[in-house]
């Protein structure tokens, strides 16, 4: 009977996201705000009965209702309670419910903040968010529901993908999603704009913190999938250029050119069009995003769907939204002309504008190196693959181009830069940024990605402390203070500029964690018995011991090894080689060890009957600085969004 509430609740969502869509309309031609009111209410609803319909499906989860399908599919009751609740989006079904759900979440709180600070775009806002989450809604209710009954109901259920068993691809997904939906409310206020014709720079203020905050989910559900991927998949790297790690990429690349672009048009009144753009396509490739996750077109660890009709609908259904969007764009091409133009190509308006260009090429090249492959089968019939020697070769150069604009952005003027104050700015960074080059070579790293990432990582990290280090100083012989208060007081007056430092000293601190522990990484896989050992470049790893260990719903052979130093015992690491119950399905469980910033990586991918064990070990040096620069991110990110209003 839950279920079934649910169910009803998600039908009464749709037909009251097209009262939404109608009401807008109607708002619209008769310039009556009770039509506005209503479909406030509308969306209002849908959240709550968006609400109930989760909750159906969470409560079916935790009393092990077996006789609703999906619940049969992805569960069963031996499952831990944390990846019981996990399994709510552990597949195509509740994964699809749990986005639009966040949409719903997510454009209810834009409608009631922004109620009466933007009354005249209020119709176009909830008319697109209602037509966003009627799409998704036809999708789950017609082709892909998660309250369909299974009769007769199974004594036990199958089981959750055992590779998302873990905790963080418990955040993933929900991370994920809230970046792609985040990007759908400043799409949604750009729509208005086009729409009603507002196209001054209202819009860009209005939704600033919005799309900071969905970048930062972005980001932050990025950095958890490569944390998962580096411990779980047991090979020792965080990117594999997967298909589907490319899908959330792509709309981060775009929405980071987005991010910066949009200062350009609240200071110059310039990049109209190119703000637009940008955010039009981020938000239509949050959607492809979920097209790729979802329609079967792709073969990933990561993919749910497999049902050719639901790609064909999700397909169509994006390229009704793209096509709206963009008819939108060029139906108001004269009115965005702008009346400004740019003064000089060495200005920080020419940066912003490479930086645009090159994040999109950047987004090209995966794109073209995600749909490739797929392309080629459909037309030839031929399987080909696109790995990291393409990305490589492709987008590296784009990536380090972007680094070093990064350096050079914040220091480079408004409308005109003089030779001397180019000198004035850069002398030094360019002598760290070559010193630091130097070093690499000294200690014999010859590859050109590598040489050149550390003069750009030298190069801007040494423009960023520099200009802490002479705005501290400004404001404390201003405030007769410390120079540590005189950054504070620099800081709270301009938090968004030097927020946006902060996430940028984050970018350079995972840049290097990347160089070194690719550059430096080093690997050995052996087969040793009991009692044997192998060198792991400066460590002794001995195999102490194999044995059984049995966990909740799961069974594993366990290596404990013996990690020496010299003659010194450094750790034991455990890895194992589990087999679940319910599937059957092997998986590799890595042990790491963290020191100096780095990890000892042990897996253990195979286990002969005659006690002969595969040993897989990495060295990756400087490993800890991927996260932890992901963390500094994240906090200037954070420090951006709570700054005080002005």
């Amino acid at each position: 009977m839950i279920i079934e509430i649910g169910h009803f609740s998600v039908v009464t969502a749709l037909v009251l996201s097209a009262l939404g869509i109608a009401s807008s309309v109607l708002a619209l031609k008769t310039r009556n705000v009770d039509w506005v009111r209503v479909g406030r209410m509308a969306l209002t609803s849908i959240f709550i009965l968006l609400f109930l319909g989760m909750a159906s499906l969470v409560y079916s989860f935790l009393v092990r209702d077996f006789s609703v399908h999906y619940v049969a599919a992805t569960s069963n009751s031996q499952l831990p309670l944390f990846y019981t609740i996990a399994a709510v989006w552990g597949g195509h079904e509740g994964s699809l419910l749990l986005w639009v759900f966040i949409l719903s979440a997510f454009s209810t709180v834009a409608v009631w903040l922004h109620w009466r600070t933007q009354p005249a775009i209020m119709p176009y806002l909830i008319g697109v968010e209602c037509l966003v989450i009627m799409g998704f809604l036809l999708l789950i209710l017609f082709l892909s529901s998660p309250f369909d009954r299974l009769i007769p109901a199974p004594p036990d259920g199958k089981d959750l993908n055992p590779l998302l068993q873990d905790p963080a691809m418990v955040m993933h997904p929900p991370m994920l999603y809230m970046g792609y939906v985040g990007f759908s409310i400043p799409f949604s206020f750009a729509m208005a704009a086009l729409l009603s014709g507002r196209l001054g720079e209202e819009w860009i203020k209005v939704t600033q913190r919005w799309t900071v905050f969905a970048w930062l989910c972005l980001t932050t559900g990025i950095l958890l999938g490569g944390y998962w991927a580096y411990y779980e998949l047991g090979w020792g790297g965080y990117w594999g250029w997967d298909p589907v790690e490319n899908a959330s990429f792509m709309p981060w690349l775009v929405g980071t050119a987005f991010l910066h672009s949009v200062m350009v048009q609240e200071k110059r009144k310039m990049f109209q069009v190119w703000n637009l753009f940008l955010i039009i396509v981020t938000f239509s490739l949050s959607l492809i995003g979920t097209f790729l996750v979802r329609s079967g077109v792709l073969t990933s660890v990561h993919t749910f769907a497999t049902d050719p009709e639901r790609g064909v609908y999700i397909l169509l259904f994006v390229a009704t939204i793209i096509g709206i969007a963009f008819g939108s764009l060029l139906m108001r091409a004269n009115k965005l002309k702008s009346q400004i133009e740019m003064d000089s190509m060495v200005s920080r308006e020419s940066v912003f504008l490479f930086n645009n260009l090159f994040f999109l090429v950047a987004a090209a090249t995966v794109f073209l190196g995600t749909l490739y492959p797929l392309m080629i089968e459909t037309w030839k019939g031929a399987k080909v693959t696109v790995g990291p020697p393409y990305y490589n070769a492709v987008f590296m150069p784009v990536a380090l181009g972007l680094l070093f604009l990064m350096g050079v952005g914040p220091y480079i003027p408004w409308r005109k830069a003089s030779p001397a104050s180019l000198k004035k700015h850069f002398r030094v960074p360019l002598i760290v940024g070559l010193a630091s080059t130097l070093l690499l070579l000294a200690f014999g790293v010859h590859g050109v990605f590598a040489l050149f990432g550390a003069f750009v990582v030298g190069f801007a990290g040494a423009a960023i402390v520099i200009d802490f280090g002479k705005i501290s100083r400004l404001y404390a012989r201003r405030e007769s203070v410390n120079p540590l208060k005189g950054f504070l007081s620099a800081f709270r007056s301009n938090q968004r500029r030097y927020a946006g430092l902060v996430t940028h000293v984050g970018v350079l601190v995972l840049v290097v964690g990347i160089i070194a522990s690719t550059v430096y990484q080093t690997e050995k896989v052996v087969s040793l018995r009991v009692g044997d050992e192998f060198i792991l470049d400066e460590y002794r790893v001995k195999l102490e011991r194999i044995h059984e260990v049995r966990g909740k719903n799961w069974n594993a052979q366990e290596g404990v090894f013996e990690v020496y130093e010299g003659d010194a015992l450094l750790t034991r690491l455990r890895p194992q080689k589990r087999v679940y119950d319910a599937s059957q399905t092997p998986t590799t469980e890595s042990a790491i060890y963290a020191k100096n910033m780095g990890h000892i990586f042990l897996t253990m991918p195979d286990v002969s009957p005659e006690g002969v064990a595969v040993a897989r070990g990495v060295i990756n040096p400087l490993i800890l600085w991927v996260w932890g620069g992901g963390g500094i991110m994240g906090l200037g990110v954070l420090l951006n969004i709570f700054r005080p209003r002005k």
